[in-house]
């Protein structure tokens, strides 16, 4: 790894809204230079890349080429993960992936296999892992199992043209709800089976577009049993979190609360998505960072959203193996 004692310089894979929100929080750092961003579409690359002062790159190519890196995000679409990874994994440099990881399993599979191989750093943007309410709720459960677990995920269609498409963005469990799969895993524990049910189109959805509307159920390994519902029929985003039930105790988890027994309503101190760049950067510079999702910890819930996206198309319950 590069002597990083000074700055930090980071590039940036993709210039979209995502990425435009790492490169804010990243150019607020006092130790972070943002050395470059690079989009295959020259105009958002430039678009951003002006707004920071950096170069613009009109592929990830050049930017990796121009080196001088000691970290890269990879903040593409579903479809695009894979070459962007394994091209910054080749130059042996520490990375961090917005999700989802890919549209299936193998990809992400051989990119969490390089990134142990390398032995370098990773993270993946789960930021809803540095909520302060879920701390909070993690203390509140204490030696309380979870018995029941309700997810949902209540929306509109997101303003990217390829969200509608499944072989582009596959699906709002995948590309949406697997922030509320994240938790779940968190408080609840490691899912063994998922039966996803879609709803019928009923005019509601165009042919060869992503399920409107899903309801599923899911069996966890210490007992637990869960629903998750998603739709993308809304105007605006109705309702995106998780409620848990244990012994004496309800909570409701949103990115910006915490919910206790249906009365008392704790805000989030709102630093989750500057704490997820925080923590990877101080990795990579090799101080005690406190990265909670690494990419072999964000493959597991990948392999649970493209569990019900599976089940959702096959029409039958899909076991996942330990």
């Amino acid at each position: 790894m590069r002597d990083v004692s000074s700055t930090t310089r980071v590039g940036i894979i993709g210039a979209g809204n995502v990425a435009a929100r790492h490169a804010d929080v990243l150019s607020g750092f006092p130790d972070v230079v943002i050395a470059g961003i690079a989009d295959v579409d020259p105009l958002k690359a430039e678009a951003l890349a002006a707004r920071h002062g950096v170069p613009a790159f009109d592929g990830h190519a050049g930017l990796l080429e121009a080196g001088g890196l000691d970290a890269v995000y990879v903040c593409v679409p579903p479809f695009a993960h894979g070459k962007p990874e394994h091209d910054v994994l080749s130059c042996n440099l520490p990375i961090f992936v917005e999700k989802p990881l890919a549209l299936d399993l193998k990809t992400a599979e051989n990119i969490a296999s390089e990134i142990q191989r390398r032995g370098l750093p990773s993270a993946v943007g789960h930021h809803w892992r540095y909520l302060d309410v879920l701390d909070r709720a993690r203390d509140l459960l204490a030696d309380r199992p979870v018995r029941l677990a309700l997810g949902h995920w209540l929306d509109k269609v997101p303003p990217v043209g390829w969200w509608l498409d499944p072989a582009r963005s596959g699906g709002q469990v995948v590309e949406q709800a697997v922030h509320v799969l994240d938790l779940a895993r968190v408080l609840v524990g490691e899912v063994t089976m998922v039966h996803a049910v879609p709803a019928a189109s009923g005019g509601d959805g165009a042919a060869g577009e992503v399920d409107r509307a899903v309801a599923a159920v899911l069996s966890f390994a210490g007992g637990a049993t869960g629903t998750l519902a998603t739709t993308s029929l809304l105007r605006h985003k109705h309702r995106a979190g998780l409620e848990v039930y244990a012994d004496g105790v309800a909570l409701e988890l949103t990115e910006t609360s915490l919910t206790v027994d249906g009365g008392e309503v704790v805000e989030d101190a709102g630093r989750a998505k500057t704490l997820v760049d925080r923590t990877f950067v101080d990795a990579v510079r090799g101080a005690d960072g406190d990265v909670r999702v690494p990419y072999a910890e964000a493959l597991r819930t990948h392999r649970v959203a493209l569990a019900l996206a599976r089940s959702a198309a096959e029409g039958r319950p899909v076991t996942l193996d330990d």
